[in-house]
């Protein structure tokens, strides 16, 4: 427990690392995006400067998220909080739906409009270029460690980092195409940007919402507990498994048989070192329930 308790610590800072950095960066990009936007004359740019203002706020959600979810357990949540890591992934797709739906609307609305777009200067046009460079740098390196220590709130911020280099790569072809006299482009890649946004929020608020409701494990996870669980050749079956997210750690219920002549103490014994081999083998396994059946060989 105590090896288990600093691998947290150290993933819960490693968590934190990427928050100041990714802080950092979009600060230092709002202000690029905004100046240029501004001295360039991009009404594409300045959106894209509060765009990036706005994973400012998100990667904040994250940290708070992956704080409360590390608290240790207590006696009011026997449990831990890990839940409260899909509670923040929940509130950041539902940003990025916002953002998604906003960029289209508006969009739409100007082009309905008809409404005519003043010629940018190529300052802004360089903006976008090194936003674009910045952006998906932010979310490889912040996908990356989301992976490693298995943290849904923070995948779902490194995608956030992505829709804003999506969105900075509309503000480059409108801005270029704007340049070129045709500056309908802009719109239309700002429609589509926006319906790839609204994917992601969708796709990051199912994976959060199921983790919340307690769902079962993918099928693979289940098999390899079946195998790891049956290698004992003292297991005679396995009568009942279930597997449930919890946040972003796994819980097992596993019901085995073993021969009903075997000593109490030597019943325990087996079933103590599946328990183990389980919650060391399974990645993300917080805990391992193991219950046994007396079984006739």
């Amino acid at each position: 427990m105590l090896f288990m308790w600093k691998e947290s610590v150290k993933m819960e800072k490693q968590g934190y690392h990427v928050a100041f950095v990714t802080i950092l960066l979009n600060i230092l990009l709002t202000a690029l995006k905004l100046i240029a936007g501004i001295i360039g004359a991009s009404s594409s740019m300045i959106s894209d400067a509060i765009h990036s203002a706005s994973d400012v706020l998100s990667t904040l959600i994250v940290v708070i998220g992956i704080y409360i979810a590390n608290k240790k357990s207590d006696r009011n949540h026997p449990y831990g909080h890990e839940k409260f890591e899909s509670l923040a992934a929940i509130i950041l797709a539902l940003l990025l739906a916002y953002v998604g739906i906003e960029i289209g609307l508006t969009s739409i609305g100007k082009i309905s409009s008809g409404e005519s777009l003043s010629t940018p200067g190529f300052i802004a046009l360089i903006a976008a270029l090194v936003s674009i460079v910045i952006k998906e740098w932010m979310y490889q390196y912040t996908k990356a460690v989301a992976r490693k220590i298995n943290s849904t709130a923070m995948l779902a911020d490194a995608w956030h980092h992505r829709s804003d280099a999506l969105s900075s790569i509309g503000a480059f072809v409108g801005i270029l195409a704007s340049m070129l006299g045709y500056p309908i482009f802009d719109l239309i890649a700002s429609i589509i940007i926006s319906l790839f946004i609204i994917k992601v929020a969708y796709d990051t608020l199912k994976d959060a919402l199921d983790k919340m409701l307690d769902t079962a494990c993918n099928i693979e996870t289940e098999n390899t507990i079946r195998e790891l669980v049956l290698a004992n050749k003292m297991v005679l079956s396995i009568d009942d498994l279930k597997t449930r997210l919890f946040g972003s750690k796994i819980y097992v219920d596993l019901e085995i048989g073993l021969d009903s002549n075997l000593t109490l103490i030597e019943a325990h014994n087996i079933a103590e070192k599946i328990h183990n081999i389980i919650e060391n083998k399974i990645a993300g396994c917080k805990h391992c329930m193991v219950h046994v059946n007396p079984k006739e060989k």
